[in-house]
Order: structure tokens, then sequence, then C-alpha cells
């Protein structure tokens, strides 16, 4: 198997094409985000990089953020979500916890709290079920702060959460009125 270092390294590659840029490695992915296993280990092994079914396996379990999933019969792949090019995750709506929570950098607190959390280009607010999670979201970005996000009166306010497959929260949108 490669290292640690070197597993990270490919995850981080096949975020940016399955999530923002599939021509990078002239791949296609369908209106779902998947592509054909196949076809992407062929491109990824003429591109340079050597990789076989079995890395790619062991990149997607063991991607600590659980990025990527394979469909039931492992010939497909796709990201999880994140996405900022145009996909449909077939995601169905669900009734969020009571709280959620976002983890941004202390630069952004004022703007969040004056116009709520934006998308911006991606096809989602992300939203974690634990506080851990938000606090190294918004490390990645200077001093992290951690904001409560009042779910569940969204939700019942009739705004819409999905849950991704790694299980991270997703709505369109945070009006300031619904974060402490």
């Amino acid at each position: 198997m490669i290292s640690e270092n070197d597993t990270k390294k490919l995850s981080k590659f096949l975020s940016y094409v399955l999530r923002h840029n599939p021509d990078a490695l002239g791949i296609s992915l369908d209106a779902n985000g998947w592509t054909d296993v196949a076809k992407l280990l062929e491109k990824i092994n003429n591109s340079g990089t050597q990789i076989d079914a079995v890395l790619l396996e062991h990149v997607v379990e063991t991607n600590n953020k659980k990025r990527f999933a394979f469909n039931d019969t492992k010939d497909k792949i796709r990201a999880s979500q994140g996405h900022s090019i145009e996909i449909e995750l077939g995601y169905e709506p669900q009734v969020p916890p009571d709280i959620l929570y976002h983890g941004t950098a202390t630069q952004n607190v004022d703007a969040i709290m004056r116009d709520g959390i934006h998308k911006s280009s991606r096809h989602h607010v992300h939203l974690s079920l634990e506080k851990g999670t938000a606090s190294n979201v918004g490390g990645r970005h200077g001093k992290p702060v951690i904001l409560e996000v009042m779910a569940l009166q969204m939700h019942n306010d009739g705004y819409e959460f999905f849950l991704s497959e790694n299980g991270v929260w997703l709505t369109d949108h945070v009006p300031a009125g619904y974060i402490k």
C-alpha cells in the first residue's frame, strides 16, 4: 500500500476531479455525479499516477471525511458532496436535529451574523452534527469559530435539509436569524 501522505495527495486529487473539474482528467460525470471506475483508473494511470482498483478502494475507505462513495457494484464512484459543478446528488429531504454546527474563521463571523451562511460556489451550505468537525472545518481558514444553527426551527419554518452519505448536513442557505 502507499504512504499516508501519498493517500492524502491522491484523495485531494480525486476531490478536485470529482467535485470541481472532471475535464482535468478527461472524464465525464453523469447527472448524479457518478463516473465509471475503470475509465477513471485508466485516465489517472495515463496521467502518470499509478493506481489500481485496490488502491482506489483504499483511498475511499480510509478517507477520514468519507468524501467519496462507490455504488453497490463498485463500478462507479462519486464525491459525496461539495461540488462546484452542476450535480443532482439525489438526496431526499430529511428532518434535521435541533442544532447543527457550522465552522468558520473569525474574520467571517461579522458578515455571517449580518447576512447568514451562503453556499458560495458550492451546491449547499455544509453543517455538522459535531462541534469538533465544525472546529476542524473552521480551522482550515484561520482561528475557528463554531456557530450553532437552529436547524429544526429552520426545517419547521420550511427550509429543506439533506443528509449526505458521509453524514454532512446540507441546506441552501442559513439566514442570520437562525444562527447563534
